[in-house]
Order: structure tokens, then sequence, then C-alpha cells
């Protein structure tokens, strides 16, 4: 009997939200800082979907590299149904492609639970930049001496990539200067303390809206919706930015398809609300649910452009 007993309590103690398991916060790991678009995202999600999922969701940021230090929490983290991380396409498909070692592996250490959406990359110029639109930008750099400086939210990142392309296509000296996330480098634009970046339209619309920064052109195949003025890099003779970057979940390796689905099936609903789905749009997204299996597709095929991409500008993994 006392066997029996045991061997029950062992199994349920294996299964997932057993007990009061459901009663303990979930942590989202963000991996830039307070006050920026993934930020924005995660706190907006995780409030829509306490209801449903029974219990506190709390963002947990972890600003620096990239998104590198979250996902390495992530790594580390119990599969237990408490830490999910949310997170954009540098982090799980570019990083391992430009870093020697990421600290990570996305397909071994990490299971995909959802995606939520796709954005696109955006320049954006300075309140202090005179200048209206990509080609004045270029021509006023010119008149600069040919040199000038963009930021990017993160070293090795596609941003980093294009402001590398437009410095080489326009004969000019364009330089990257990598922040630790988009809040400080949109800090630093608000401080006129450099004259461009480039950034997540999350990250830079409600400056754009409020007429402190200019957005002037857009990654992707067509115009975004909430920016209908802008046109795309293609428009303007720069391509090979037309695939957009994604919006996922992911949870540690060893996570249950069990917790895994009650956890999609969360975000499938707060997705349908009006509010939540509305508001994602606003901040610049193009809201649509992937299943756990959709996003991992998404990420292999993102990761295989990119690899093309990054192999073609003779970019070394550092």
């Amino acid at each position: 009997m006392q066997i029996t007993r045991r061997a029950t309590l062992a199994t349920l103690a294996a299964l997932p939200f057993a007990g009061h398991a459901e009663d303990r916060p979930i942590r989202l790991l963000v991996g830039f800082p307070a006050g920026g678009g993934t930020d924005a995202i995660a706190r907006l999600l995780g409030e829509a979907m306490q209801a449903s999922l029974g219990t506190t969701v709390l963002v947990d940021n972890r600003p620096g590299a990239g998104g590198q230090i979250a996902a390495q929490a992530l790594k580390t983290a119990a599969p237990d149904g408490t830490t999910f991380f949310v997170t954009h396409d540098h982090t799980i498909s570019i990083l391992p492609l430009v870093l020697k070692h990421p600290g990570f592996d996305p397909v071994r250490d990490f299971v995909p639970v959802a995606g939520f959406a796709t954005f696109a990359n955006a320049l954006a110029l300075s309140g202090g930049t005179p200048a209206s639109s990509l080609p004045e930008y270029l021509a006023w750099v010119k008149k600069q001496g040919g040199q000038g400086n963009v930021g990017v939210p993160a070293p090795a990142s596609v941003p980093e990539f294009l402001v590398k392309l437009l410095g080489e296509k326009n004969g000019l000296s364009l330089l990257s200067v990598p922040y630790r996330g988009s809040a400080p480098m949109i800090a630093d634009m608000l401080g006129n303390q450099i004259s461009a970046g480039v950034g997540s339209v999350p990250d830079l619309i409600a400056n754009h809206q409020q007429k402190k920064l200019r957005i002037v052109a857009v990654m992707g195949q067509q115009r975004q919706g909430v920016l209908p003025e802008v046109p795309t890099f293609a428009e303007l003779g720069i391509s090979g930015f037309e695939e957009l970057p994604y919006y996922g979940i992911f949870a540690p390796a060893g996570t249950s398809p069990a917790v895994i689905e009650r956890f999609s099936n969360a975000l499938a609903g707060v997705l349908g609300q009006h509010g939540v789905k509305q508001r994602l749009a606003e901040l610049g997204l193009s809201v649509g649910m992937m299943s756990a299996a959709q996003l991992a597709a998404r990420e292999r095929a993102y990761s295989a452009v990119w690899a093309r991409l990054i192999k073609a500008g003779g970019f070394q993994p550092q």
C-alpha cells in the first residue's frame, strides 16, 4: 500500500501544473530594457493572459547582448511551465549565425510555444536631422564629408547589416552604433546624439506619430498599414530586406506538451480579443497566431535567408 501511495505521489508531482503549481507566477523573459517595444508587447500579453492562466504573469527584463542574456536564462530555467521567453527573430535566428559561442542552441535548448506576429524594421531620423526622406538623408550625410553614425539596437543584427549595405551602395562611411536595445538608442536620437537609427516599427512608432522622430523607410514587401506614407527599402532601390521578422514565445527544452498547449491556448484566446489585437496593430505588428510547428518552420526559413545574406556580405562570426 505504501509503495502504491508513493508511486501515485510521484506521478502527480510529474504532471504539469500539479498541486498548486498553477498559483505560481509565470515569468516572461524579455531580452531588452523596460520601455522598449518588446517589453510593451510582453506586458500587454502577460496582463491579458492572467485570467485564463489563473496566475500572475510577470515580465522579467534581462537586457543586453541582443537578447543573449535572456536566452541563456531560459536555457537554465526549470521546464516546469513557469518561465517563457518573448522574443523576436534577432535572438533566435540571427545570434546563432553571427556568434561563435552564443551560449545557447535554439533547437536543442528551447521548444517553440507559439508565434503571434510579424513586424518590420525601419530607418528613422532624429528630430535635429535636416532631412525628411531617405534620399535627402543620404545626400545630407554626403555633405557632412560622407560620414554618419546610425544607431542599432544590437551589434551583428539585421539593422547593422542594413546600415552597412546603405553605406556601401551610396559610397558613404556609415558607422553602426550598437546599443543595449532600442530604448537607449531612441533616447539618444531624441537628444540628437545620433542622426538616425534602425529599429523595429513597434519601437519607433510612438515617437514617429508624435513627430519627435521621422520613419523614412521600412523593410518588407509592402508598406506597413500603420505607416502608409512610408516607402519600403525595395521601393527606394535597396533590395534584400523583404523577409519580415517575427515575434514568438519559447520555453525551456523538456517543457511538457501539455504545458505548451495550455499556454498556447491562452495566447490564442487573448489574440482573439479585439482590444489586444488592436493595440498590437497600433504598435506596428501584423498579428497572426502561429502554432508551435509553424513557429519552428518560420524560424528555420528566416535563418536560412539570413545565413545566405550574412555569408554574401562577408560577415565572419565573432
